[in-house]
């Protein structure tokens, strides 16, 4: 026995002295308040390719080819300050640094505080997708730039809307089935518990599920999981909201294996940058974990984040150039006080149940429960208001709307060429008017009403009501130290409740819910069941249906990870069903409106592959192809759901290829990624609404335009590089340049009311099939195709810093008319084409607009101070610092359907029926103090 003791302890001390003789150097890293061990610092050693991780202890080692001599050891991680350590290494011994410091970076953590608040993020305009990969702020240098300088130029990465990627919430989807974009109001108000995020970008394979084109970002809020800790938080802006506080404060893991956090919010204000934009909204979040032991742990969160804000109008030049940038035209005084007629309201709670399973120390398994329900409703005024005269339809009031076209100068212009004081009238009551008259409407309907009549003028609300079921369960294993298995399955029911509702009757009582301008009674009817209905202030009206979806998908993916080599696979399924049923029996829709429609049913599949080559530690090559095939979306499957069961005629699953492919350079120094991509998009479909004149010829009507068959495709490349020319001082620079078009000539397709008009002007059942619309190369209104930036950061040993940016935007164009590149444009009521056509000229008419190139300059700052055992922070930013005034999007209005129209109107000074625009906002503010305990 005394000779195996021995044999065992030489061996020992043999195993010692070999490793006494190796050149190590070991540390390890944690946090510099709550001296928590930090996964996932990457840790350089300065001049050479080395570059390693710490592993969940924080921890890390280099024991292979280690430099001797005086070497900078570089520290980092995404959301804290880099740090750069001087060491001396000689030859067999071991450097060994335990326990240094990361503070978290305040200044990137206040950058992506601004977005998420809201500042951007106006979903009700072309502007919803202006920030695609938004939240992936702290990837490279471009994905940064595109999120905090690009997005208020309604810049879309790659010029794809943000349906094309995934937001999670503790692994659950947060996209909408109605459009498949993410609603990003549901979680305003809350940043503070939002940081700690796990993101993938473009193809690159997610943990969590199989994602779109644009990433995968997943926001976990594990309460066990964030920073422990308070934080206090006063914000001031001039942008959407004027004022915001905050307060958070983490648990952190408790000893009874307990943790929680909790926080609220408020944001207000009278008025953003556009008139009458006023915002009110209030966040409440709080997450509970109970780790129940080494394998099992639960986590139950809620979020409620209701708010209410005022919308502001896009507008003709006219407008513009009579008023400013800042004109809204849906507001007006009441009272001595703003009233804005448009508002929006997002009430839609959220809540979570997830489940973590660690099988073994190379398996888990996430089952997660989610619920969503509430209401999202938009308001608007109507002017429908009419009475029975002899059983039919008698009245409606006049459009409230300010800038209707028959209130405008333009339109005496055109109408009245020889006695142009009707258009300086009009000119000057818009000039000192020009806003909705709440007065009037009232005394319109208060003496209707004493006549014995209904109101003429409603207030009422478009709602929205959801509830959303999802269950999913998530596997990943590590099959060894260099194959990653990921795998789920997912699960969607959606119940749409979508209906009007009365709001304010303005001084009225009742409201006579028909269609004033139709002119058959049967017609006029919004629901057969109940003709004639009057209603009150709180009652449903107009339009009732339900939309019913559901989503059954899984995945699977494998990643492989070897030292020069990383490559993955994954491929997905997805089945897709929707139903309408209608609770009202549309009068124009007798037959097809009432009860369940057709059940509609796709299946999507979806594959991807990517390769990464590591080079040498300074030199990486990427590249990742993926297609998808997808169901369409609830909101371009209905032709017009509000009042019948129809549905896009040859609807199908749309298509995405795409593929991009990086080389990557890093140093101690510079770090740049230079990207080249391209996505083809088929078989899409879009729907419009609108009044659209010279319809087959004279006719004038309310129009759905169902274009189907879209092919676009988007081709380009992306360029991002940040130098460290200094310790204090970084150069950055990033550039998109793309060109995104319409690839093919889609089927266009009309909708409209079965009545005699439309019936002679060639419709059947409502539908009017007018072949291609010659589409083909122009391009995409998908915000500037091309955009630059350049600029610097000062960061001060003293721990304040400063940076600015000049950012460059070209190449935007505004969103053309698919009735007017159509059959339509040419024809006249007979289908011949119109005897005075000239092609030349037609060419000029449909040439589309491409807004001038500008400028913009931003400023950005901010200083921490730790005073005791608190950190205080400031944070300041100036947008657009040269007040410059730029279009930032716009669209054709549909109005002029054919030659002779566009003609005639685009003959005058100023057209009647000129292209709506988008401007930015000129200079504006945000400043941000908080304090962090």
């Amino acid at each position: 026995m005394n000779r195996i003791a021995l044999i065992f302890l030489f061996g020992i001390f043999s195993i010692s002295a070999v490793f006494s003789q190796q050149t190590i150097i070991k540390g390890s890293v944690v946090d510099g308040i709550s001296f928590n061990p930090i996964p996932e610092v990457i840790v350089t050693i300065e001049e050479t390719n080395q570059t390693t991780q710490t592993n969940l202890l924080g921890e890390f080692i280099f024991n292979n080819n280690v430099p001797l001599g005086e070497q900078i050891l570089r520290i980092s991680k995404i959301g804290y300050i880099t740090k750069r350590y001087p060491i001396v290494v000689n030859e067999n011994q071991t450097v060994n640094i335990t326990d240094m410091t990361l503070e978290v970076d305040t200044a990137s953590q206040n950058l992506f505080t601004i977005t998420l608040s809201d500042d951007e993020l106006n979903d009700d305009t072309s502007g919803a997708d202006n920030i695609s990969g938004l939240l992936a702020s702290s990837l490279d240098v471009f994905q940064r730039t595109a999120a905090f300088e690009f997005s208020s130029s309604f810049f879309r990465v790659r010029g794809l809307d943000s349906k094309n990627g995934s937001i999670l919430i503790n692994g659950i989807e947060m996209n909408k089935i109605y459009n498949g974009r993410p609603q990003w109001s549901n979680w305003g108000g809350i940043n503070d518990v939002l940081r700690n995020q796990e993101l993938t970008w473009g193809s690159t394979p997610s943990n969590y599920n199989f994602g779109g084109i644009l990433g995968t970002t997943n926001i976990n809020v594990r309460a066990s999981e964030a920073r422990p800790g308070g934080r206090i938080t006063y914000s001031s802006s001039n942008r959407s909201y004027t004022n915001r506080v905050m307060a958070t404060y983490a648990s952190g893991l408790l000893k009874n294996n307990w943790a929680y956090t909790i926080s609220i919010g408020r944001r207000w204000g009278n008025e953003g940058y556009q008139d009458a934009t006023s915002y009110n909204s209030n966040s409440f979040f709080a997450s509970a974990e109970k780790k129940i032991n080494d394998a099992h742990s639960l986590n139950v969160t809620a979020i409620y984040t209701p708010n209410r804000r005022g919308k502001s109008s896009p507008n003709t030049q006219e407008i513009y150039d009579l008023k400013d940038i800042k004109y809204n035209e849906y507001w007006g005084w009441q009272n001595g006080e703003k009233r804005n007629s448009r508002i929006k309201e997002v009430n839609e709670p959220i809540m979570m149940l997830n489940h973590y399973w660690d099988l073994n120390s190379k398996t888990s398994i996430n089952t997660n429960i989610g619920y969503q329900f509430g209401k999202l409703g938009n308001s608007r005024l109507d002017y429908n208001g009419a009475d029975l005269v002899n059983g039919f339809p008698q009245g409606g009031g006049a459009n409230p709307s300010p800038t209707y076209y028959q209130k405008l100068p333009s339109y005496f212009e055109r109408n009245f060429p020889n006695d142009l004081q009707f258009a300086y009238n009009a000119l000057k009551i818009f000039q000192n008017e020009g806003q909705v008259n709440w007065n009037a409407m009232y005394i319109a309907n208060i003496n209707n009403a004493q006549n014995g009549g209904n109101a003429i003028y409603a207030l009422y609300e478009d709602r929205v009501d959801d509830s959303q079921l999802t269950i999913n369960s998530i596997l990943n294993t590590e099959i060894n130290d260099h194959i990653l298995i990921n795998t789920g399955i997912n699960y969607k029911s959606l119940k749409s409740e979508n209906f009007a509702e009365v709001l304010d009757l303005l001084g009225a009582q009742t409201y006579l819910d028909i269609d004033g301008f139709a002119t058959e009674i049967n017609e006029a009817q919004n629901d057969l069941l109940n003709p004639n209905r009057i209603v009150s202030e709180g009652d449903k009206f107009k339009y009732h249906y339900n939309i019913f979806a559901n989503e059954l998908s899984t995945y699977a993916q494998a990643q492989f990870n070897y030292k020069t080599l990383d490559f993955y696979v994954s491929g997905s399924i997805k089945n897709t069903q929707y139903q309408r049923e209608g609770i009202y029996q549309n009068g124009g829709f007798a037959d097809n409106s009432l009860g369940k429609g057709e059940q509609l049913t796709f299946t999507g599949f979806g594959a991807k592959v990517g390769a990464t080559y590591k080079l040498t530690g300074k030199h990486v090559f990427d590249v990742n192809a993926g297609y998808i095939s997808r169901a369409p979306s609830i909101q371009n499957t209905f032709s017009n759901s509000r009042e019948n069961h129809n549905i896009v005629p040859n609807i199908s699953e749309e298509k995405v290829a795409s593929v991009d492919a990086s080389y990557i350079f890093r140093s101690s120094i510079v770090k740049a990624k230079l990207t080249g991509y391209f996505t083809k998009i088929t078989d899409a479909s879009e729907i419009s609404f609108f009044f659209a004149d010279g319809i087959g010829g004279d006719n004038t009507a309310f129009v759905q335009e169902i274009l189907q068959g879209i092919n676009k495709k988007h081709l380009g490349a992306e360029f991002g590089i940040e130098a460290q020319v200094t310790p204090t001082i970084k150069l950055k620079g990033a550039a998109a340049v793309g060109q995104f078009t319409y690839d093919n000539n889609p089927n266009l397709f009309l909708s409209t009311e079965p009545d005699d008009e439309s019936i002679t002007a060639g419709f059947i059942d409502g539908f009017k099939d007018f072949g291609q619309s010659k589409l083909k190369n122009y391009k995409l209104a998908s915000g500037p195709q091309n955009a630059y930036s350049v600029g610097f950061e000062y960061r001060d040993p003293d721990f304040w810093w400063f940076g600015a940016t000049a950012n460059f935007f070209s190449n935007t164009y505004i969103d053309v008319s698919p009735l007017t590149r159509s059959s339509n444009f040419t024809t006249d009521f007979d289908g011949n084409i119109f005897n005075d056509y000239d092609e030349d000229l037609a060419r000029t008419l449909l040439k589309q607009e491409r807004f001038d190139d500008y400028m913009v300059v931003n400023l950005v700052g901010g200083k921490s101070w730790k005073i005791g055992k608190y950190y205080v922070g400031l944070f300041a930013s100036v947008n657009n610092l040269l007040d410059e005034i730029y279009k930032t999007g716009g669209f054709e209005q549909g109005r002029n359907a054919n030659f002779r129209e566009l003609r005639d109107d685009k003959a005058l000074e100023t057209p009647v029926f000129g292209p709506k625009y988008w401007y930015g906002r000129g200079t504006t503010y945000f400043l941000n103090l908080n304090l962090r305990f």
